[in-house]
């Protein structure tokens, strides 16, 4: 029967495989049904740009199966088997820690750093451990050269048995040799620059990014294979991409570096962490050959002057699963302007200014004419609210001239009426203070323990008054 329409088959033909098109923020990958001004999701101008999206003639996943590749059946939840694959040991128990103690097979994670974090070095100590156990690996490189990559292993005095290279671009190319090679864990360096068939823009855009990123993970969910994929930063050390990015991934985890150009923090993503804890912390230091495992992390960030000094308070966070020592200090000067500022580096200003206004109503503290400035130690990112009682303290040293004892600690939580409230872990955190050779407390006084631990002498305090008393009679 002829075709009768308005247009003819050729035109409809050209029409059904018109590419679609989308407007998506360049800044937080936010999509938007129609080009505007202004991002509604990140406030950012400009940014939303229009991206075609392609077909999905070349897509991995057959359209009757599910998303790992295998078609999907209804079953009971208690028909589920419980059985925990085992993981697979990265080598670095730095690294296995924060990824909730090894590598799960099948799994997608995303390892992102600033440029010369060492986020390719750390990843090819890791491989470079797991051949050396026979596991199969396979490097795949689409920004530096092989011969870069074999430079690179040499002077980390890496064994290069057993470790297979390959220099591509094209996930589809990437998932044809990876069927022929079979490896358990893949390294994807990195998925800025990697680009697949259904989508038409260049690589390193949004689509590009977000297809190639959903291509992989479902060749791993559906082959079991482990892969690692390198992200760039933006300038504010966030993960670049499209927001569906994390949740395409199974983890995410972002290399840094500390004030201390020598040291590198691990921190898993507080949004994305599937087999772990999220904000875990690893601690590496970087030496000539790579890598190396920091044991004892509270040492690395109090390594203080042998002088007291006003304005420096100990205290203990808690991030992910165990405890960690940091300092405090605080400077307290006259303003010299008619706007004092306060300004908090390592956790949330307005908690500072929070924490002064308490100060200043339940403390008999004022501190309305004064400039204050607030700073974590060792480039550690607070996100707790264990500190408080260690802000205030280091304030008040700072602003009276009184230095505190090189063995008292503090930490707890203040509210908004002057009271010190418990926080979580407490008994863990005191053992670990106790381990570094501090011998008074200043803690709230829910937290204080029933039995003496490591004999350390204990002032539980119930609010703001009670904690600068305990500070003046030390």
């Amino acid at each position: 029967m002829a075709y009768t329409g308005l247009f003819s088959l050729e035109t409809v033909a050209i029409m059904a495989k018109k590419a679609k098109t989308a407007f998506v923020c360049t800044e937080c990958g936010a999509d938007s049904p129609r080009w505007a001004g202004q991002c509604t999701s990140c406030g950012e101008w400009n940014v939303i740009k229009e991206v075609r999206l392609g077909n999905d003639d070349n897509a991995y996943v057959p359209a009757k199966s599910g998303y790992a590749g295998t078609r999907s059946e209804v079953q009971l939840l208690s028909e589920v088997n419980l059985t925990r694959s085992e993981r697979l040991s990265t080598g670095l128990t730095e690294f296995d820690r924060v990824l909730g103690g090894g590598i799960v097979l099948g799994s997608v994670v995303l390892i992102g750093g600033a440029p010369g974090a060492g986020k390719s070095t750390l990843l090819l100590q890791v491989i470079a451990h797991a051949a050396s156990r026979g596991v199969s690996v396979l490097y795949v490189s689409g920004e530096e050269s092989l011969q870069q990559i074999a430079e690179r292993a040499n002077r980390l005095k890496l064994k290069p048995e057993g470790i297979k290279m390959l220099a591509e671009t094209s996930v589809q190319r990437i998932c044809e040799i990876v069927d022929e090679e079979r490896p358990h864990i893949v390294i994807i360096d990195s998925i800025q620059v990697m680009h697949t068939n259904s989508s038409e823009s260049a690589p390193g855009s949004v689509s590009q990014v977000r297809e190639s990123a959903s291509y992989l993970t479902q060749y791993a969910k559906r082959n079991n294979v482990s892969i690692f994929m390198v992200g760039h930063v933006t300038k504010d050390q966030s993960l670049a991409g499209p927001m569906t990015l994390s949740h395409i991934v199974d983890a995410q985890v972002v290399l840094s570096s500390t004030d201390d150009a020598r040291f590198r923090v691990l921190r898993a993503d507080n949004d994305k962490n599937r087999f772990g804890s999220i904000g875990e912390l690893g601690f590496f230091s970087m030496e000539s050959t790579g890598l190396k495992e920091v044991k004892n992390p509270s040492a690395m960030f109090l390594s203080r002057s042998a002088e007291l000094a006003a304005g420096s308070a100990v205290t203990v966070l808690w991030e992910g699963t165990r405890p960690l020592l940091v300092e405090i200090q605080a400077l307290v000067t006259e303003s010299q302007y008619g706007n004092p500022r306060r300004l908090a580096v390592g956790f949330d200003q307005n908690r500072l200014a929070m924490l002064l206004a308490v100060l200043s109503r339940h403390g008999g503290v004022f501190t309305a004419n004064d400039e204050i400035y607030a700073n974590v130690v060792g480039g550690i990112k607070v996100t707790e609210t264990s500190s408080d009682l260690s802000i205030v303290l280091s304030v008040v040293s700072s602003l009276k001239d009184r230095p505190i004892a090189h063995d008292v600690f503090c930490f707890g939580e203040i509210g908004l009426n002057g009271e010190i409230r418990p926080v979580a872990n407490g008994h863990a955190r005191l053992n670990e203070a106790a381990k570094h050779g501090f011998k008074r407390a200043i803690i709230p006084i829910a937290n204080a323990p029933k039995e003496s631990i490591g004999g350390l002498q204990i002032f539980g305090v119930k609010n703001v008054a009670d904690a600068l008393q305990v500070l003046a009679d030390l």
